[in-house]
């Protein structure tokens, strides 16, 4: 089920953007969907950080079937030589770990995050070794479902913004949030279907 804000983001990116009406146009019949719990999301975005998307799959499918059920138990109860073995390095599998131990302890406290801003969000979440802006900013949108989230740092939005704002010359995160400014507050939206015109989302 999409998100209960698409159609309302839809129809405004539609009356903003003349780039995002067609590119809605072409990808109306599909929709952000939630990719998990919590600790599956982190888990998923920790393992696709600086990789392809289909490296990223490969390894969490090998992963799954090592250790079954991706949750914190199974991932504690491996060890690193055996999260190593399929495919992850050496400092993936331990921030793999230590969330895991995070979770169970109880120091992430993850129900609170459905009542907090944005940026608080992401504070707690990388202050957890291996979870960079990025990978909270993935949580925000593939966990949260969050609407105005605009990950500055994706490549896969630089590429498309590229190609569809400025005849493939590089944009600055200033000019990308420039663009951006007519989105809000849909940004999660828009980036969603900038990442459809590549049909290449984020690993997560």
């Amino acid at each position: 089920m999409s998100p209960a804000y698409w159609s309302q983001a839809l129809t405004a990116l539609c009356e903003s953007d003349t780039v995002l009406e067609t590119l809605i146009r072409q990808h109306r019949t599909r929709a952000l969907q939630r990719r998990g719990d919590a600790f599956a999301t982190l888990a998923r975005s920790i393992i696709g950080q600086q990789l392809s998307v289909r490296a990223a799959q490969s390894i969490w499918q090998r992963l799954h079937q090592s250790v079954g059920s991706i949750e914190p138990g199974a991932i504690v109860s491996a060890d690193i030589d055996e999260l190593r073995a399929q495919g992850l390095s050496a400092n993936k599998a331990a921030y793999l770990i230590g969330l895991a131990e995070r979770f169970l302890d109880g120091s992430l406290d993850t129900e609170k995050w459905h009542q907090c801003e944005d940026e608080q969000v992401i504070r707690e979440l990388t202050a957890v070794r291996g979870v960079g802006r990025w990978t909270a900013e993935m949580f925000l949108i593939f966990c949260l479902l969050r609407p105005n989230v605009l990950p500055l740092g994706d490549v896969g939005l630089q590429r498309a913004m590229r190609m569809h704002y400025s005849n493939g010359k590089p944009l600055s995160k200033l000019k990308i949030r420039r663009v951006a400014r007519q989105w809000a507050p849909w940004c999660t939206v828009a980036t969603w279907f900038m990442w459809r015109s590549l049909d290449a989302p984020p690993s997560p």
